[in-house]
């Protein structure tokens, strides 16, 4: 144990001695061929440690602030873990990732560092400084769930469900929410500072250097057994599929080209057929392999055929002609489609607030209302043709009821005009929500839908 320590504070030392030499103005090169054996065997949660004490010795963390980008240079081979990440063309959806990552444990190595700092001031000032400073570094850590984790859970994780491995994922999401709920936690802590804010400050220390902790972990859990694992696995065809989504999700300080496109079809994961090969299961990441074998997972394919023979292929996915007549007549409002040409084509018929009869189809809308009406029914069909207008509102009380009553716009992809789709919707109980639920609880409302 003595050795393990001893060790440990060696390591510590040489790092301390890298940063420093960095300070002093060493080329980040230099200092990695120099440091090369040390730098192979380094923990990257080691590191905010380390520049911990540095501030401790009289460092300023503006001046390590500067040296981050350094930092993960000289650090990269600690931090990338096994995949091949820079023989990725750039904008490969991998190497985004992989990019993204040097981005997140650089700020959590700033978050880390600038709380650290806030438990030492002595003046409210630099403390009100600092903290503003800490709040805008949790305030980017935020977007990390909303971007590089959404793109993973949402779009990535579904190749590896499909091919039956579903505990990795299902791992790495709590962890993601674990993350996302000690950010959300801390900002709610921020923004309500005591009286006593010495003692507030050593708080938010502790609390940060967990945050930074899960986070830097995060990054060598991905770039050790994530990144691998998808890189052995998945195919161009995926790579591409990926590429085409993870725009609408975003990314995290990172601005991919849009080059790279490999001449293959993209394959989403609805489409695969072929289970793991022995031999693509042999170039796991080891990480992987025991993990799968510690949980005593079996593979099980997911073979399910999304779309069958009396399914219409959508903009996005498939649906039955029965489907998709159920699916409107469900929606928690009722809406009317009008065609180019201003004819009744479809309403939905569950549900209504105003009445409607098979007899309108195919009837003019401007005889649908009442005739001192028409005007402004035209008015808000002919904006829509000429592209002046993509949408009109009004609300209405009927009794004790609020209806909201939309007219849209409905364009092709070449943003050619195609008709009007009215929406209408009683209002009134969305108008008197308030706070929040979150939890499932029919049994009280089943209740109180009795007393009501």
């Amino acid at each position: 144990m003595a050795e393990v320590l001893k060790n440990s504070e060696w390591k510590k030392e040489q790092l301390k001695k890298i940063l420093k030499e960095l300070h002093e103005g060493k080329s980040p090169e230099e200092l990695k061929a120099k440091f090369k054996d040390l730098l192979a065997n380094i923990s990257p949660l080691e590191i905010p440690l380390v520049e911990q004490e540095l501030v401790k010795e009289g460092i300023r963390p503006s001046q390590i602030a500067k040296l981050c980008d350094l930092h993960v240079l000289i650090f990269r081979e600690a931090v990338k873990g096994k995949g091949k990440f820079d023989e990725l063309p750039d904008g490969h959806p991998l190497k985004t990732l992989y990019l993204e990552n040097e981005e997140i444990v650089k700020d959590a190595e700033m978050l880390n560092l600038y709380s650290a700092t806030l438990a030492d001031v002595l003046e409210f000032k630099s403390f009100n400084d600092i903290l503003n400073t800490v709040k805008d570094i949790l305030a980017k850590l935020r977007e990390v769930g909303r971007t590089h984790y959404d793109r993973e859970e949402l779009i990535i994780f579904p190749y590896l469900e499909r091919r039956g491995l579903n505990a990795v994922p299902a791992v790495l999401w709590r962890k993601h929410d674990e993350i996302r709920a000690k950010i959300k936690k801390m900002l709610m802590m921020l923004n309500d500072v005591p009286e006593d804010w010495r003692k507030f400050a050593q708080k938010i220390k502790e609390l940060a250097s967990e945050l930074a902790t899960a986070l830097i972990d995060m990054t060598f859990r991905e770039n050790n057994i994530l990144y691998p694992t998808l890189q052995t696995l998945l195919s161009d065809g995926e790579w591409l599929a990926i590429k085409l989504q993870e725009k609408e999700i975003g990314y995290y300080k990172v601005e991919p080209p849009d080059g790279w496109r490999p001449n293959v079809e993209p394959i989403y994961p609805y489409q695969l057929k072929a289970s793991i090969t022995p031999e693509k299961m042999m170039e796991l990441p080891s990480q992987m392999l025991q993990e799968l074998r510690e949980r005593g997972v079996q593979l099980r394919q997911d073979t399910y055929q999304v779309a069958g023979e009396d399914d219409i292929r959508l903009n996005v996915g498939f649906m039955t002609p029965k489907e998709i007549d159920l699916v409107l007549n469900t929606l928690p409002i009722d809406i009317s489609f009008i065609d180019k040409n201003d004819r009744v084509k479809y309403y939905s018929k569950s549900g209504r607030i105003f009445p409607r009869t098979e007899s309108i189809i195919g009837r003019p809308v401007q005889l649908c209302h009442p005739p001192k009406s028409v005007h402004i029914v035209n008015k808000i069909l002919n904006a829509f043709k000429k592209g002046e207008r993509d949408y009109a509102e009004f609300w209405i009380r009927m009794g004790e009821r609020l209806i909201y009553i939309r007219y849209f716009a409905v364009r092709d992809e070449n943003g050619e005009y195609i008709g009007t789709l009215e929406v209408t919707q009683d209002v009134t109980k969305i108008q008197k929500l308030e706070g929040e639920k979150r939890l499932l609880s029919w049994e009280s409302e089943a209740e109180q839908d009795r007393i009501r």
